[in-house]
């Protein structure tokens, strides 16, 4: 078992472009931590410092608390699962698993004995003799990963394994790599853009943006307390909806939209006169007749997700979006609408701070 420090990582590449900048990670030993965020935030390149393939312009890296800056990749214990599966096409499928202990001049018992076991696990057995142009996508992809455990290094880096797969194929292999890491309990970081995948996969999911990290954290700790306007934003289908708000000054009322207000519980709202206010879309109250309090709001669009509606509606030329479990309502017409204020989260509209109530 390995754990990884990552201590002030920096890196600035020739064109003056900062990929990273002042990044401090502690994973676990034989934790699976999802590094998270939009494409061309760092996350990739911060794999591929941790891998060895590049190096940081500052910083030290760590496994096992022994500082690895100076050692090559092959001298790091560890493997990479690619985007593109990077396997060698004039190789069988078997002679892709089999590559890194040949490499390491493994005995062939021991080669044979490692390929005919990851092959049975990932359900590649009938294709060991097939090269990769014989493969479908999410056949190759498995034979990526039966290169890294058939040699199971004590850290597992994968980055992006499941994005060239179809929907279906992407949340068989999501159970299968769950189970893969139960039954090796290898430290694995696993790189994605996918809100899906992170909260599914990780122990605990790194959210990355502008090279920085955000916040570090459990699925539950991410999605119901982000500590930023951007995780909260980046998180949740539909998106939490948003609100550039005015408080009273007597904190009874906030003013989400011009000449729109929202009755509130003082107690829990924070006493900042300008705020940002987001509200999920689960956690709305709908009623169809006057409530004190609520908003009334035009029906103008459903989105059917078998389980749930999504329902978009309009107040002027406001738009709030409200998910809901109910099955009686109608296009067109009005409804009322409250927020839970228990679930609520505010955030400073400069920086984009979590306020705590």
């Amino acid at each position: 078992m390995s754990g990884i420090s990552l201590q002030n990582l920096t890196k600035v590449f020739p064109n003056g472009t900062r990929a990273l900048e002042g990044i401090n990670l502690e994973v676990k030993d034989g934790e699976f931590l999802v590094l998270v965020g939009p494409s061309g935030c760092g996350k990739t390149t911060l794999l591929r410092m941790i891998s060895g393939l590049d190096n940081p312009t500052e910083g030290v890296i760590k496994i096992n608390q022994n500082e690895v800056n100076h050692l090559a990749p092959k001298e790091r214990d560890l493997g990479m699962v690619f985007q593109n599966y990077a396997l060698y096409p004039h190789l069988s499928v078997r002679e892709n698993i089999a590559f890194g202990l040949v490499a390491q001049k493994t005995g062939s018992e021991v080669i044979k004995k490692n390929i005919l076991s990851v092959a049975k696990k990932l359900e590649l057995s009938e294709l060991l003799d097939r090269r990769p142009d014989q493969l479908s996508g999410g056949q190759k992809q498995r034979v990526a990963l039966g290169r890294l455990l058939a040699r199971n290094p004590s850290i597992h880096l994968l980055d992006e394994p499941l994005s060239n797969l179809d929907a279906n194929l992407r949340t068989s292999m999501r159970s299968q790599l769950a189970e893969l890491h139960r039954e090796y309990q290898k430290t694995t970081l696993f790189v994605t853009h996918d809100q899906v995948e992170a909260m599914t996969l990780g122990q605990r999911l790194c959210v990355m943006n502008h090279g920085k990290i955000i916040q570090v954290g459990t699925p539950s700790e991410i999605y119901q307390c982000p500590k930023h306007q951007f995780v909260a934003e980046f998180f949740g289908f539909p998106n939490i909806n948003i609100f550039n708000a005015l408080l009273s000054n007597d904190s009874k009322n906030l003013e989400i939209m011009p000449g729109i207000c929202l009755q509130t519980n003082k107690e829990m709202v924070p006493t900042i006169e300008r705020i940002n206010l987001g509200i999920r879309p689960e956690d709305w109250s709908v009623q169809s007749r006057p409530h004190q309090g609520y908003l009334e709001a035009k029906l103008k669009r459903i989105e059917n997700l078998g389980d749930s509606k999504i329902l978009h509606f309009m107040i002027d030329d406001f738009s709030i979006t409200v998910k809901s479990t109910a099955d009686n309502f109608e296009l067109g017409s009005n409804y009322f609408i409250h927020p839970d204020w228990k679930k609520a989260h505010w955030f400073e509209p400069g920086s984009g701070n979590r306020i705590s109530v």
